[in-house]
């Protein structure tokens, strides 16, 4: 019979490393405070965050919150051990669904699942989403990280966050100030941003069995560097040209793809006729099509295909428009213009024709 007493259970021998979850804190710190504005109070370490909202600067504020996440482009980072990109992707997601509106991004918290706290690994994560809070011009207010043993493999992780922004009641953009005659621009993507990564991955490496290492001519570099590009922040473009011109609304091109997005925006008794002959989409998207031999329509569903985001415009600010989006760094064109539904019933969204050399 064994007499032996048992050992005492621990957290730590459960799964849960409260001291490497107190490290990561401290590796993270530095890339947190670098991401902040002179709304906020305090520092990360908090039950919460405080920002102080100056009301001076708004008569009639009107806050905007988002939720988002990175989805499967997460397992890609995986694969690759590169965990400082998919950051920058949490935070896209986020706040370019908040200038939708016209609202700037004030700031983010973010949420991080994992397996097992490796705080080198979580301080990359927390970097990244520090650079994108940066170039959005948010703070990064705080977050959680979160031990998940027994649900969650040692390796695997998953992020999502929240941002807050703001905008003068008077000012939110939508699809009540848009009218016939509006001129559509789209704005090129990085490449495929935060969605489709299931197909994109199902084809590339199930289908055609291409290895992420490997080096493809067409990208210039290899297939995992152009999976893992990150998705382009928008935000302070959108901003910028709201202010230097008649924005009547933006449309973030995420899930759904270009049509379904846009004609969230557009009002029913209009119609958006969009060309595809006006841009060609990046070279990944054409490989996607070709090795897994996925049909137009289920490519235009499924990814951007190079138009990350839209704005519409009124006519007469287009030159306008376009010179400030040029003079920003950003690529973008004349995708078509809204005119009026001939059939109430009509598709809110119409693209016509053929992207050149797709």
């Amino acid at each position: 019979m064994n007499t032996q007493p048992s050992p005492h259970a621990t957290y730590a021998a459960a799964g849960v490393d409260i001291a490497a979850g107190e490290q990561a804190v401290e590796l993270l710190r530095p890339h947190a405070a670098a991401a902040t504005r002179p709304e906020v109070l305090g520092g990360i370490g908090g039950f919460a965050g405080l920002f102080k909202l100056r009301l001076d600067r708004w008569r009639e504020p009107v806050l905007a919150a988002s939720t988002d996440g990175v989805g499967t482009k997460i397992a890609v980072a995986q694969a690759m051990d590169v965990h400082d990109t998919v950051g920058l992707d949490l935070v896209a997601m986020v706040v370019d669904d908040l200038v939708v509106c016209g609202a700037e991004p004030l700031f983010l918290q973010d949420y991080v699942a994992v397996g097992r706290v490796v705080p080198e690994k979580i301080a990359a994560l927390v970097k990244g989403i520090a650079d994108g809070c940066r170039l959005a011009g948010c703070a990064l207010l705080g977050g959680e990280t979160a031990e998940h043993p027994g649900l969650m493999e040692d390796g695997a992780y998953d992020l999502s966050a929240t941002g807050v922004g703001v905008v003068e009641a008077s000012a939110v953009l939508g699809p009540d100030r848009v009218r016939p005659g509006d001129v559509v621009i789209g704005m090129a993507s990085s490449g495929l941003h935060s969605n489709g990564y299931s197909l994109a991955r199902h084809v590339l490496l199930d289908i055609a069995k291409m290895p992420l290492g490997g080096h493809v001519e067409e990208f210039g570099r290899t297939l995992g560097e152009e999976l893992l590009e990150p998705t382009r922040i928008y935000a302070k473009d959108c901003l910028a040209l709201a202010a230097e011109t008649e924005v009547r609304t933006f449309a973030h091109v995420t899930g759904g793809g270009l049509a379904a997005n846009l004609a969230r925006v557009i009002p029913r008794g209009l119609t958006a006729e969009l060309s595809r002959g006006s841009w060609t989409p990046q070279a990944v998207f054409h490989l996607i099509a070709q090795r897994g031999r996925v049909d137009r329509g289920e490519m235009e569903r499924t990814f951007n295909l190079g138009v990350g985001m839209v704005a519409v415009v009124s006519p007469e600010d287009l030159d306008r428009a376009l010179a400030v989006l040029t003079a920003r760094h950003v690529r973008s064109w004349v995708l078509g213009e809204v005119r009026p539904a001939e059939d109430p019933q009509a598709p809110r969204v119409t693209l016509t024709g053929d992207h050149p050399r797709f």
